[in-house]
């Protein structure tokens, strides 16, 4: 164990990055950017806890329960729990890559770092198939699109995305070093360095196919068959909550897309030991995790400065700025043409 670095360690990374090491005057380099991902932890979690707790308060007891409401009631619950656990992430770095906490928060506290991202692009992904189905089959939508099937959905979601984060609870562990300090790293397997990096590989294409390439592939096919049936159609419909859907949808991929990106860098520098590569890894590991990590907090900002004039907003209910965002917008003209089509078919 002696080749795990303090920065390979660090929570952000949400990976193991026991491959590779440094010396200490690399480890007093990375001072700036440890203060600096401190600073992000604690807005992710003041921003998170309080915008998600509001969004989960209002869409989960004060508001009709729709399908919207339902979808964006989970994405809220799953960046909730994340921010929740920041504040342990957040004394992590602060005690100088020490964790306290025992090995049973060790494992959980990852497991939820990627239960929050599996449950986020999941939801995404079905609130897209939601939109498709919605603007091209409106009339099946109109008499099955219901919000326990909603339910139903996102309890699958859940499962799913547990099953997808276990992996990282059952590798995550703590080892003592020399120094006293408790660290928390994902133990794929300390003495098979084979075995240890199979199953690195495993994780990560794993993580990158299903968490993010087939989701936005669904996601991407989805909104251009939306875009060309309601061009065609030239179908009149509300564009708010069209575009808070789209909106998340591209913070998401923002977000997201660099962690990914280097995490297969990190993978090749790794395999073959090229140093200039982990130097540029250690400066932008921690910047693209903690942007992936902003992404828990910024969802309900985006539910209120998206649409109407910002001034016009804060002379509404906080509530009525969520029934706006999450309204239900199916295209009404092409579905009554259809409705009346249908019926004056069964009249003949």
């Amino acid at each position: 164990m002696e080749n795990i670095t303090t920065f390979t360690l660090s929570l952000y990374t949400m990976d193991d990055r026991s491959e590779y090491s440094t010396d200490e005057e690399d480890h007093r380099g990375m001072d700036s950017l440890h203060v600096f991902s401190i600073v992000v932890y604690a807005v992710a979690f003041l921003l998170g806890t309080t915008g998600n707790g509001l969004v989960i308060w209002i869409a989960g007891f004060k508001m009709k329960k729709t399908v919207n409401v339902v979808w964006f009631l989970n994405l809220a619950i799953a960046d909730f729990i994340f921010t929740f656990f920041l504040p342990l992430s957040i004394a992590y770095l602060a005690l100088g890559f020490h964790w306290p906490f025992g090995t049973f928060m060790c494992k959980l506290t990852s497991a939820i770092a990627f239960l929050n991202m599996f449950a986020s692009i999941f939801t995404l992904t079905i609130i897209s198939i939601d939109r498709w189905i919605s603007v091209v089959f409106p009339v099946w939508a109109q008499n099955h699109r219901t919000p326990r099937m909603a339910s139903i959905i996102s309890l699958v979601i859940w499962l799913f995305a547990l099953s997808f984060s276990l992996t990282y609870f059952i590798f995550r562990d703590t080892v003592k070093r020399d120094d006293g300090r408790m660290y928390c790293f994902n133990n794929f397997h300390e003495e098979d360095e084979y075995l240890r990096g199979l199953r690195h590989r495993a994780t990560l294409i794993t993580r990158f196919v299903v968490g993010f390439v087939i989701p936005f592939t669904i996601i991407t096919m989805c909104y251009v068959v939306i875009t060309l049936h309601l061009h065609r159609n030239r179908m009149a419909k509300s564009t708010k909550p069209f575009k808070v859907i789209v909106a998340v949808l591209l913070f998401f991929f923002f977000c997201w897309s660099p962690y990914h990106v280097l995490s297969f860098l990190e993978l090749y520098a790794n395999d073959n030991g090229d140093p200039l590569l982990q130097k540029v890894l250690y400066i932008g590991i921690p910047v693209t995790s903690s942007l992936a990590f902003l992404n828990s907090c910024v969802n309900p900002f985006l539910y209120v400065f998206i649409g109407r004039d910002f001034k016009t907003k804060f002379r509404t209910s906080v509530q009525a700025i969520f029934e706006r965002a999450f309204s239900e917008d199916l295209p009404q003209s092409d579905f009554r043409s259809k409705s009346k089509s249908t019926s004056d078919s069964q009249l003949l």
